[in-house]
């Protein structure tokens, strides 16, 4: 069973080309000097050898490698709308420079005041219970408040339900605030929906959070309503909190439709996860939020920790939580990127298109987010890894790919991909795909004939 540590494979043989810089004779003469004669290594904290995030890890620092010594490369590791081309709205842009005066003090650790009204308002519009200011917290971007929301929950020994395959980041902040991971399954024999009677199973007394990431990433699953409600009520049976990461909320494709968790919900306690950075193409303004639902009984003193320790980091980004009422009453700019004819739907109409034609690929067709999660079949598949896999595209083809094992899945035949750039780089890159299993499929084909 996979857990969130440390991709081994990334030590291998196969990285071991990146090398410390080289230290002039004078700078080591220097260390010498004041450095003691049987000095050890500086420790680090144990638990960092369990968490795992190959999305910025050995891969893309060897890349980085590549790319010094003048290759060209196409990087697909990371939902970064600002590195392929896309822009803020320009009226999120506008709100920001008209209140940059404004932005120099702290503000309240909870967020700005007139960001927390327009949320609770986006909230309460979506049936949302008890959706008020108070109950919203503004972060530097979503991956801070899941580090906080975990952090304010757990002792040591909890346990988190995640989804298998999940985004990195839950199983990371789960371990590093003393948790457990325990993960259920979403396979893509079942559209990468998990199956709310395993998930029950997995249940313990040291259960204190169910994880929902939808839309998904990295499958693109989109979670219906009849799902979420069993969901719900295996929360409500086991006391658990709910924690629905729904930073693509409104990055669709087709008739797929987005449900919110804290409408269903109701008075249980959930938090709802949203921000900037993916349906605003925002990542590097760092604006997230939670909305914290529940009644207000059984919440109260999870809502006074979350608050502790939004204090002690002072606040968050101030100058980014000005757009957050032009985000939410603006023009809806994600719609003409996801519906036919635009940039992401046809990039993924171009993934769907080459996993089809291809002998070993299949794809379960994403139906929100920002990534399409292939896996190898056929005779490409025999013995395949997914690390070494991910390591000949960069080395062989130039293109930079995130191996599914990373998103602690079990089996290895997955990989993801951003649908971030334009259609044509993208059937490109599944030529480069296509030829690399190619040459695995025949390599296996001989290998059988030749034991045969």
């Amino acid at each position: 069973m996979a857990v969130a540590g440390v991709n081994l494979r990334a030590l291998s043989v196969h990285t071991l080309s990146y090398k410390a810089p080289a230290v002039s004779a004078t700078l080591a003469r220097s260390f010498s000097v004041v450095r003691p004669m049987h000095s050890a290594p500086l420790p680090t904290r144990e638990t960092l050898r369990e968490v795992r995030y190959e999305i910025r890890g050995e891969l893309a620092r060897r890349a980085r490698e590549l790319e010094a010594q003048g290759r060209t490369l196409i990087k697909l590791n990371i939902g970064n709308p600002g590195a392929f081309g896309f822009r803020a709205p320009e009226h999120l842009q506008r709100a920001i420079t008209e209140h940059i005066h404004d932005a120099d003090p702290y503000t309240h650790q909870q967020g700005l005041p007139q960001a927390r009204e327009v949320l609770a308002a986006h909230y309460r519009a979506r049936q949302t219970p008890n959706a008020k200011p108070e109950r919203i917290f503004m972060g530097n971007g979503v991956s801070e408040l899941i580090d906080i929301a975990l952090r304010a929950l757990l002792n040591p020994g909890d346990e988190v339900l995640l989804p298998s395959p999940d985004y990195p980041l839950w199983s990371a902040a789960t371990v590093l605030n003393d948790g457990r991971p325990v993960y259920y399954d979403c396979r893509a024999e079942n559209a990468f929906l998990p199956d709310p009677e395993q998930i029950e199973t997995l249940i313990t007394p040291r259960t204190r959070a169910l994880v929902i990431i939808n839309p998904n990433n990295p499958t693109g699953a989109a979670y219906p309503r009849a799902l979420l409600e069993k969901l719900v009520a295996i929360a409500g049976r086991h006391n658990l909190l709910l924690m629905a990461d729904e930073i693509y909320d409104g990055i669709l494709y087709d008739d797929a439709k987005f449900e919110a968790l804290a409408p269903i919900a109701g008075d249980l306690p959930c938090l709802s996860f949203g921000g900037l950075s993916k349906v605003h193409r925002a990542c590097g303004w760092r604006v997230g939020w939670m909305m914290l639902s529940g009644e207000a009984t059984r919440i109260g003193d999870y809502h006074h920790a979350i608050d502790l320790l939004g204090a002690l980091r002072l606040c968050a980004n101030v100058p980014g939580q000005f757009a957050v009422s032009a985000a939410l009453s603006g023009a809806n700019t994600i719609a003409g990127l996801t519906c036919q004819g635009g940039r992401l739907y046809e990039t993924r109409r171009a993934v769907i298109e080459a996993c089809a034609d291809s002998r070993n690929l299949d794809l379960v067709a994403p139906q929100g987010a920002l990534y399409a999660f292939p896996s190898v079949v056929g005779a490409a598949a025999k013995n395949f890894d997914d690390y070494h896999f991910a390591l000949d595209m960069l080395e062989q083809e130039n293109v930079l790919v995130v191996p599914g094992s990373s998103f602690n899945l079990r089996d290895s035949s997955h990989f993801r991909v951003t649908l971030l750039p334009d259609a044509t780089t993208m059937r490109e890159v599944f030529r480069r795909i296509d030829a690399l299993l190619g040459r695995y499929a025949a390599g296996n084909t001989r290998r059988h004939a030749a034991v045969a």
